[in-house]
């Protein structure tokens, strides 16, 4: 055994640690992240102006003859080559604000549940659960809506109400048409639980990022719970909020299969019943598109999907717009 003279040991020499990498830091590197975040924001919006340039020239010879009173229009006949878009776009516009009117309570009562009432071992399962529902294809949604949902909405739902307001002016005309248990209330209602999760998740996880300080502060002032969800919670997380809805409200105006199995189809509005079968915008690119020809069915088709564009276009416009408000009116009160 020998004598180590340098750290007095035997059998043990000293090596010299491996020298550490200097990490890439400096002008050069942030200037390349400066770019490189740049380029990714230009990307973005390059391949959005390409899409509505591209929906643009393909939906042009359907712009050039009938111009804005394709919008109005409810005829819809590729034998005769007369197109409109009215049925379309009421179908997308209506499945749309039913699921918004039942998923937006719903989501909300479930977030507030699970960041305010829920004990704390099922939270987790019960946070679980709502989010799986997300993951089911919406093809599934629709064979379900079709076969079970339909038949049970028609026979316990629509035969009841028609029975009620059969009668009565204007209520009538807004159960009737056949019961069949297919039409725009039944898409809105496949919709609205499709969109629960997303819109449910997101209020969840904004109204967890509350500091627990203000809301311990309010529950010690003799604040009831929801006095703490509404004058703590909502209003320090209503960005949040409102982004949930509009991801939620952006899902369901895109939503194509599930719709496509419960709305009906149909391309004539004759009532303005909730059971009435009519059509949506994305049903109506899933079922014509492979089948329509070169020509003005085809560019009708791609009028109908730069009218969707616009649409998205003019929602989250005005949630920019109810948000801008909402931060400008901050304090008014106090």
């Amino acid at each position: 055994m020998s004598l180590d003279r340098a750290t007095g040991e035997t059998g043990r020499t000293m090596t010299n640690p491996p020298p550490r990498k200097r990490p890439i830091s400096g002008p050069i590197a942030d200037r390349a992240f400066g770019w490189l975040a740049k380029g990714a924001a230009v990307f973005t919006l390059a391949i959005l102006l390409a899409i509505l340039a591209s929906l643009t020239i393909s939906a042009w010879p359907a712009i050039s003859k009938y111009g804005f009173g394709f919008l109005t229009s409810t005829n819809w006949d590729p034998v005769k080559e007369d197109f409109g878009g009215l049925v379309m776009i009421y179908g997308t516009l209506m499945t749309s604000l039913i699921a918004l009117i039942i998923a937006v309570p719903i989501s909300f009562g479930i977030a507030v549940f699970l960041t305010e009432l829920a004990p704390a071992w099922l939270k987790r399962p019960l946070g679980t659960a709502v989010e799986l529902l997300a993951a089911v294809p919406s093809i599934v949604y629709g064979m379900w809506g079709l076969l079970v949902f339909g038949p049970v909405l028609a026979t316990y739902v629509q035969l009841p109400l028609q029975a009620l307001f059969g009668g009565v002016p204007y209520l009538g005309a807004l159960v009737s048409g056949p019961p069949v248990g297919i039409g725009i209330l039944s898409a809105g209602i496949i919709l609205a639980i499709m969109i629960i999760p997303f819109i449910a998740a997101v209020m969840r996880d904004v109204f967890e990022v509350t500091p627990t300080l203000l809301k311990e502060s309010a529950y010690g002032l003799g604040a009831t719970t929801w006095e703490v969800v509404s004058k703590v919670v909502l209003p320090y997380t209503k960005a949040g909020v409102i982004g949930g809805i509009m991801l939620g409200l952006g899902r369901a105006i895109g939503e194509t299969m599930a719709v496509t199995f419960v709305i009906g189809n149909f391309n004539q509005l004759d009532s303005l019943s909730l059971f009435q079968a009519a059509n949506s915008i994305t049903s109506a690119l899933a079922n014509e598109f492979a089948e329509a020809g070169q020509g003005l069915h085809q560019a009708a088709l791609m009028y109908l999907g730069l009218v969707l564009f616009f649409i998205t276009f003019v929602i989250l416009s005005l949630s920019k717009l109810l948000l801008a408000q909402l931060k400008k009116n901050e304090g008014s009160k106090t």
